[in-house]
């Protein structure tokens, strides 16, 4: 059975393997391509830029997630209220408090960010603050404090960027193989240049695959640590009904980003919702239902 413990060892293997797979997979890229132009430069190029990559998504992730979704930083001195909550949330959980921001949207929602557990960031927004009570906010920080002890905000946080870096090197293969087809056909080398086309149209997908891998378990944990928190399941259950029935998508999330939040911020179709890397929403209230 997954415990706080269990699924945080099991999330710090996770980033690794991604970051490995990551590497591996772009480098792949670097030698098809490499072949494909006949220039060992462009294989180089992508071994650094996987490296590069890596050590940006592991040590800047989190600014970039933060700065995609406009949040701003907020002191004790500007809401000392939502301070007093988090703080108190901290000591039962045992974890440091998190720097916190808010991100300007009517929406109600948050996530959880950061490296590990000294380098961490709540962020909420301004709709969540306003349209919840205090006990459904108390439900929904101890939630992200949650994905913050059991480690899965770095492996969440990480995602992003790497999906994102993916699809970008993917179109710039595409968009200069468009210069090096006619070259190809007249070297006999169409095999490989159509193989090296397939590659980049579909290794978005595959890293897309990879975004959805990451279990749709560590919510139901979270909303069970959190609700171990708080001690009152109720209110995390009140907040995800509040957040799931506003009717209108956020501004300034992206399907990058989607994942980070509490509740999926699009607002769509059951089709779409198959592909969220959230669970159904009703399960989780049902879950939170039954704890108490």
């Amino acid at each position: 059975m997954a415990t706080l413990y269990t699924q945080a060892e099991r999330n710090v293997r996770k980033t690794w393997i991604l970051m490995t797979s990551f590497l591996v997979f772009i480098i792949f890229l670097g030698w098809i391509f490499s072949r494909v132009f006949d220039s060992p430069l462009i294989l180089y190029i992508a071994v650094f830029i996987a490296f590069f990559q890596s050590f940006i998504s592991y040590w800047y992730s989190d600014k970039i997630v933060l700065a995609m979704n406009r949040a701003k930083e907020v002191k004790k001195e500007d809401n000392p209220e939502l301070y007093r909550i988090v703080e108190n949330l901290c000591i039962g959980a045992g974890l440091p408090l998190p720097k916190i921001y808010i991100i300007n949207e009517d929406q109600p929602n948050a996530f959880a960010t950061g490296r590990d557990k000294n380098h961490a960031v709540i962020a909420v927004t301004r709709g969540l603050l306003e349209r919840l009570e205090r006990v459904e906010l108390e439900g929904v920080i101890a939630h992200e404090l949650a994905h913050i002890g059991n480690k899965d905000m770095l492996l969440q946080t990480i995602t992003v960027t790497l999906v994102g870096f993916v699809a970008i090197l993917s179109d710039w293969f595409l968009r200069l193989s468009r210069f090096s087809y006619k070259r190809e056909r007249e070297k006999g080398s169409e095999i490989l240049f159509i193989f090296a086309i397939l590659a980049a149209i579909l290794s978005p997908i595959a890293a897309q695959l990879i975004h959805f891998a990451i279990s749709r378990k560590r919510e139901f944990l979270a909303d069970a640590t959190g609700a171990l928190i708080t001690r009152y399941p109720e209110g995390l259950a009140r907040a995800l009904e509040k957040i799931a029935s506003y009717p209108y998508s956020m501004k300034v999330a992206s399907n990058a980003t989607a994942h980070l939040f509490i509740v999926n911020p699009f607002r769509g179709s059951k089709i779409a919702n198959l592909f969220s890397t959230h669970p159904p929403i009703e399960e989780r209230i049902k879950a939170l239902r039954e704890m108490s």
